[in-house]
């Protein structure tokens, strides 16, 4: 990647977003070289002498885009907060600024997740699975499990939490995906407020506490 990494930012930046728009409205298997080179103004013998294959050029867009979003994510966390039903909440909302911020990026992403194709599909599963541990060791390290009934195992709980929330938004993508209908962020948001109001109410001492 270094020779593509060398290249001056208008440039890269212009062969980056055209890979991006021509994944996220085709998906990789649809997706066309051809219209990423004619978007990006540049020859398909160059595309290919900077990654060598679509697959290589795919994953790039992928870690590429996917790291923008998680710098942005992590400038906005308030990295001192101990309470997890706040850091989760914190953590939706700011999703779903950058959702609405990125909605590019995030389509792309999306159908990413839910591609199908195979040596893709691995990869991008392999990907995602770094990214949840990476991102759960950064956000969770410093949380008050005191605030837990007393015999709760606190990290249980949570990867319970995380795992519901996560699956009710996945089923969401997948569904919007098959009904070929936006997602509706804001309702995604409201639901998923709903299920954190019911595990703070059934986990916490005392019930709901914000």
């Amino acid at each position: 990647m270094e020779k593509f990494e060398s290249l001056d930012q208008e440039k890269r930046e212009r062969i980056l977003n055209a890979a991006l728009s021509e994944f996220a409205a085709r998906g990789y298997e649809q997706a066309s070289t051809n219209e990423i080179v004619k978007q990006a103004e540049i020859s398909k013998g160059l595309l290919f002498h900077y990654f060598k294959n679509k697959k290589q050029l795919f994953l790039y867009v992928y870690d590429y885009y996917v790291g923008i979003c998680l710098e942005d994510y992590f400038k906005r966390m308030n990295r001192e907060e101990r309470d997890f039903f706040k850091i989760i909440r914190e953590s939706v909302a700011i999703k779903l600024e950058l959702l609405k911020k990125h909605p590019g990026i995030f389509k792309f992403i999306s159908e990413a997740y839910l591609e199908k194709a195979p040596g893709i599909k691995e990869e991008i599963e392999k990907r995602n699975l770094k990214l949840v541990e990476y991102s759960f060791a950064k956000i969770l390290k410093n949380i008050d499990e005191s605030r837990f009934i007393e015999g709760m195992d606190a990290i249980k709980a949570i990867n319970i939490i995380s795992w519901t929330v996560e699956g009710y938004v996945n089923e969401e993508f997948k569904k919007a995906r098959y009904l070929d209908i936006p997602v509706d962020y804001d309702k995604l948001f409201i639901q998923a407020e709903s299920y954190l109001d019911l595990f703070e109410r059934t986990l916490y001492k005392g019930g709901q506490t914000t």
